[in-house]
């Protein structure tokens, strides 16, 4: 499924490590960031502009915000995120005005500088955080901050090709860059960027039986099989054809979304009362709720739908101690509550589809295997987790495509999907 390249969306990227004078305007009273050259040649431009500015918050363990800076004062839309919002609604905040500092001395060089308002998400950054500033060819500058050396900045930087510095490191993208795949979606899902779907009529045609409502999260994973079941073969690579189910039913998925949102919108948010607020508020909570709840739910249903391929023999969320319910345990529920602590056959697998720190749950949900697997789609988690990980014996088990987010020291650690099932095979064989 043909997915579009980056320049498709972003024109030009920079990124750096904030200093306090950037950050903190206490320390230097402005809320002013300097641009280099570079930054100027390939991204911003050489004359004086406002810019709409999505700014967007992704914390150490993904919490996030986002504020909207537009000049009509209009907030926009947000996925993934929430805005910020006051008592009558969205608030939207100041554009952001690039200008050259030196403009009325003609005879000094440019010093050209963004200057950005004062909203929770630049409240929020502090000197050291990492910055990138891309922007969208619809002309929106996303100001993106999050804190060094977390899992955000080492998807961003993946994502775009820079890595922060003290000083902007910063590029024009090219429109021969490869293609964008699963991993390029995910981050693009936190950063509110509306990602394009390929062969729209077709995937209606899929989801017409449905109208406006939404089948069981099953119903539509096993849709998802089904139709794209010539493409692809779990048994010749697990890796790939997981990844390609996921991405069928997540595309089926925003399609059928956005008529059933069509469709609420259209009937409108009223009550006795006027404009129903709250009644908008409850409803945006949630899509985004119901988006988040059914990809991992997705998850294990596409990864035991690979199990059945390979015959394997496993239990999903059995009850073990402490009433804990992990998501797959091999061979078996029985076979488990006879074995001694420790036996080979064993093995364990919890899915989540984003980590953050929910990876610590899987470590108390079966104690008789001392090492487990967690199975994840979350492209180029830092270094900094993958280590607590590895320490708590906890093994990373990632499609084979998103390895390359990861640092190279990191994937000699990880396994790919293939490699964990023909584990639990020999284990079983």
């Amino acid at each position: 499924m043909r997915r579009g390249k980056l320049r498709d969306y972003f024109s030009g990227v920079g990124a750096k490590l904030l200093s306090a004078v950037d950050a903190e305007p206490k320390k230097s009273n402005q809320h002013e960031i300097g641009v280099t050259k570079d930054m100027r040649r390939q991204v911003l431009g050489e004359r004086k502009r406002h810019f709409n500015v999505r700014y967007v918050w992704l914390g150490r363990e993904r919490d996030g915000l986002i504020a909207d800076g537009t000049a009509t004062g209009e907030s926009g839309h947000s996925r993934g995120r929430g805005h910020d919002h006051g008592e009558g609604g969205f608030t939207a905040y100041a554009p952001a005005t690039y200008y050259d500092t030196r403009e009325n001395q003609p005879h000094r060089s440019p010093e050209w500088r963004l200057y950005y308002s004062s909203n929770p998400v630049t409240e929020a950054m502090s000197g050291g955080d990492a910055l990138f500033l891309a922007l969208h060819n619809d002309g929106l500058l996303y100001f993106i901050v999050t804190p060094a050396g977390s899992t955000s900045e080492q998807q961003l930087s993946w994502l775009f090709g820079v890595r922060p510095q003290h000083s902007f490191d910063s590029r024009e993208i090219e429109p021969d860059e490869p293609t964008l795949g699963f991993a390029a979606r995910f981050i693009f899902d936190e950063l509110g960027v509306e990602f394009e779907e390929a062969d729209e009529d077709r995937l209606d045609g899929i989801v017409e039986p449905f109208g406006t409502t939404f089948p069981r999260t099953a119903e539509f994973s096993d849709l998802a099989r089904k139709t794209l079941a010539e493409d692809v073969n779990p048994k010749d690579d697990p890796d790939a054809t997981l990844l390609a189910w996921l991405e069928h039913e997540e595309a089926l998925f925003r399609r059928l979304e956005r008529k059933v949102v069509a469709e609420r919108l259209q009937a409108g948010f009223t009550d006795e009362h006027g404009i129903d607020v709250d009644g908008f508020l409850r409803f945006s909570l949630s899509v985004q709720n119901r988006r988040k709840s059914r990809m991992g739910q997705s998850l294990e249903h596409h990864a035991e739908a690979v199990f059945r391929a390979h015959e394997l023999s496993y239990s999903r969320s059995p009850v073990t101690e402490h009433n804990h319910r992990p998501d797959f345990l091999f061979p078996s529920i029985e076979a488990y509550r006879e074995a001694p602590t420790g036996w080979w056959c064993l093995a364990m697998l919890g899915a989540k589809s984003t980590c953050k720190d929910r990876w610590r749950q899987v470590l108390v949900e079966a104690e008789k295997i001392p090492e487990k697997h967690l199975l994840t789609l979350e492209p180029g988690i830092s270094e900094s987790q993958t280590r607590q990980m590895a320490v708590a014996k906890l093994r990373l088990v990632v499609p084979h495509a998103l390895h390359v987010t990861y640092t190279e020291a990191q994937r000699e650690w990880l396994w790919t999907f293939a490699r964990f099932i023909r584990d639990v095979g020999a284990r079983q064989g």
